[in-house]
């Protein structure tokens, strides 16, 4: 029997084409410009924020739900060259690229930045107002998705999406239901003077960086019952809530300041604003925080006080949490504020069982 020989197959179609767009792609990375081009998703902390969010486009709306989407259209064209005002998320997102502009002098080639991506449902026509605005107020945004009507929430987890922002409660309860931090930005009633150089965010505790187990026991409980609860378990960590991922997140970013000895001058500082009693129920939570590795620079225990005068202090640039008479009572105090709509809370208001719409058969 003859031997047989073998020999090198001749490449393929396909592998000279994966070939051509390796060496696309390569040309693209390496190109230079005096931009900062944005991170790679898979290092960066993607934050999606919705138009309505970035931009105040309340007489916008108006025309939509009055006329119908071909009048909106029509007149976001018409209106293409004049930049639409800043919306809630506004001063967020500037914080966010100052962030950016420290890591980059510190880390001139990391990609572990803020990635702003505009997550919309609008028709790409208006997609022309829309970047004519961002250019205009200089914003570090160049990731869009514009659905056209559809729901973006699909392309959330393709944009490896780390918090979202919108308007839509509806949208925003979808994409926890998905396993996504997002919650409803809500605008102030007045205006704070925000700081420039830092930027500060504000959580609740239960049902936003933690579950609702122990609200749960509050509600149907009462206040003893809890206490006694939280010193039973003290020693056992509080399940993960919605938001617990964006500050993980938030936590990593400012791990890279400290390891530069800038621990004092980091442009990134969090909070803890919550209700519960310290000596009666504080250590659980500050406890949890210590076993999952994370860091919270400012814990405020209230005891039931209201959150809005502490946060008129804070001047957050956002604050999250998941009971509407918090979110309401910051609104009134100047606090730019997001609606974390999970848990038992969302039954409640102020304290009062909300009636329930009968189920239908």
């Amino acid at each position: 029997m003859s031997e047989i020989k073998l020999t090198e197959s001749a490449p393929t179609e396909d592998n000279g084409e994966e070939k051509d767009w390796a060496a696309a792609k390569a040309f693209f990375d390496n190109l230079k410009t005096n931009k900062p081009r944005p991170p790679k998703p898979r290092y960066a902390v993607t934050i999606a924020v919705s138009s309505r969010t970035l931009f105040n486009m309340v007489e916008e709306r108006k025309i939509y739900q009055d006329e119908g989407l071909e009048k909106y259209v029509a007149y976001q064209m018409e209106h293409e060259s004049e930049p639409l005002m800043p919306g809630a998320a506004f001063p967020f997102v500037q914080a966010l690229m100052n962030v950016n502009s420290r890591l980059r002098q510190l880390y001139p080639d990391s990609e572990e930045l803020f990635d702003i991506v505009l997550m919309t449902n609008n028709h790409a026509q208006v997609g022309v107002r829309l970047i004519n605005s961002i250019n205009h107020y200089d914003l570090s945004i160049e990731r869009f998705c514009m659905t056209g009507g559809e729901s973006p929430i699909g392309y959330l987890k393709a944009y490896m999406t780390n918090l979202y922002l919108s308007k839509d409660s509806e949208k925003v309860t979808e994409a926890i239901e998905e396993g996504i931090a997002a919650a409803t930005m809500f605008t102030a009633d007045s205006e704070n003077e925000l700081s420039k150089t830092q930027l500060r965010v504000a959580f609740d505790g239960d049902a936003v960086l933690f579950s609702d187990e122990s609200e749960i026991i509050v509600k149907q409980h009462g206040l003893d019952t809890f206490f006694e609860h939280e010193k039973e378990f003290e020693n056992k960590p509080l399940a993960q809530g919605p938001l617990k991922c964006f500050l993980e997140a938030l936590g990593k970013l400012q791990r890279k300041f400290i390891a530069k000895n800038e621990r004092l001058n980091c442009p990134i500082r969090t909070f803890l604003v919550t209700a519960r009693s310290a000596a009666s129920s504080g250590a659980r939570v500050l406890k949890t925080l210590r076993s999952w590795g994370l860091e919270i620079d400012e814990a405020l225990f209230l005891a039931g006080a209201p959150k809005g005068p502490l946060l008129e202090k804070i001047k957050p640039h956002i604050f999250f949490d998941d009971q509407m008479f918090h979110i309401e009572g910051a609104q009134q105090m100047g606090t730019i504020s997001a609606h974390v709509p999970y848990g038992i809370g969302q039954k409640y208001h102020k304290g009062k069982l909300i009636e329930q719409p009968p189920k239908k058969e």
